[in-house]
């Protein structure tokens, strides 16, 4: 966590401020490691100090290396704490505060300025480090088993609801410890569902599949999408896994440093506009990937941060017809110095499988 540490504090060289006080979820534990409910992590120029009740104490001092583990109380609160520290310019989380936490914290705070932080922390946990990099393979790695292991369990007369929960226990049986995301398994008509999370309705002979699952490995995620069909496939099935594949393939081989989201989304849907399906790819091209299954970067017509080494992206066009369907492939992609190297190993070969 020291290299963390060390990020968070150019933070607060940069904006001039005295500490940064972290409680979202995913930013504490970029920071601290600790995996609770409940806790603030406060990063000064000198000190890491940790705010937890009772409960979580035990579990911050062995979490929490090198921060000092401070117990809040209903009569010592986290304000309490932070006005005996004296910091004028603190900065804060405020697009995760709550207007009521803002409000006691303004009302309780004597004598400490509240900063926004502005999204500082989301843009440092946008470039990972080689043991979040390692975890995050972990969790691609996972997932093309899963999807190994699913090609052989689907058949006709299973619900979507009954692939989904089979891929959720194959990952946690794997070493997973929870789902990145609810699975989406949408079958039939259903797959031109963007997000068509796993429902009751049965796959039948003749339909396209669209698997978007993932799944956490120590804290990180991964996310991949395949699109298959049940049986035969017909030819305007075909067409548009065709052309959603090449888009996916030639923007992902654009993938290095320098490019932005906006110029990789361009591409794809250059491709897809072309081929007569524009109207039918609504959503961006992808997103960034790590301790949340949806970061920085944007990769999508708004995004426009280059790449750099150590993002962690998807590339997941996708072609999605009304009452008749829709594909979508997406990879788990790492920028490297030189380009980019795909996480996600499993084919995107055109699978018709035996019913």
């Amino acid at each position: 966590m020291n290299e963390n540490i060390d990020k968070i504090r150019s933070v607060l060289k940069k904006r001039d401020l005295d500490g940064i006080l972290l409680y979202k979820p995913e930013n504490r534990r970029y920071a601290s490691g600790f995996t609770g409910s409940v806790g603030y992590a406060l990063i000064t120029e000198t000190d890491t100090i940790f705010i937890t009740d009772f409960r979580y104490t035990q579990q911050a001092a062995i979490q929490c290396d090198g921060f000092e583990i401070i117990e809040m109380s209903n009569t010592k609160t986290v304000t309490d704490i932070l006005d005996d520290l004296h910091l004028h310019q603190l900065g804060i989380e405020e697009d995760f505060m709550t207007y009521g936490q803002f409000m006691e914290f303004a009302g309780r705070l004597k004598d400490t300025y509240m900063v926004p932080l502005k999204g500082a922390i989301l843009k440092l946990r946008s470039v990972k480090m080689p043991d979040e990099i390692k975890n995050i393979e972990m969790a691609a790695h996972i997932a093309d088993k899963a999807f190994e292991h699913i090609l052989k369990f689907i058949k006709p007369g299973l619900t979507e609801s009954d692939i989904a929960l089979e891929l959720e226990f194959f990952m946690r049986r794997e070493g997973a410890s929870k789902l990145s995301f609810d699975s989406i398994v949408a079958s039939g008509e259903r797959s031109s569902l963007p997000h068509g999370v796993a429902s009751d309705k049965i796959v039948e002979a003749g339909d396209m599949v669209t698997l978007d699952f993932g799944c956490v490995y120590n804290g990180y995620c991964s996310d991949m999408t395949r699109t298959v069909v049940l049986g035969k496939a017909g030819n305007k099935q075909r067409e548009i896994y065709d052309i959603v594949l090449e888009a996916q393939v030639t923007s992902l081989k654009a993938v290095k440093p320098g490019m932005t989201g906006a110029e990789l989304d361009a591409i794809a849907r250059g491709i897809i506009g072309d081929r007569g399906y524009g109207q039918y790819f609504g959503h961006g091209l992808g997103h960034g990937v790590g301790l949340e299954v949806h970061e920085l970067p944007h990769v999508n017509a708004r995004g426009d941060v280059p790449m750099e080494p150590g993002m962690v992206i998807t590339i997941e066009p996708g072609i999605y017809i009304p009452d008749f369907g829709g594909v979508r492939i997406e990879d788990l992609v790492l920028v490297t110095d030189s380009g980019y190297e795909v996480l996600s190993k499993s084919t995107k070969e055109f699978l018709e499988l035996e019913v």
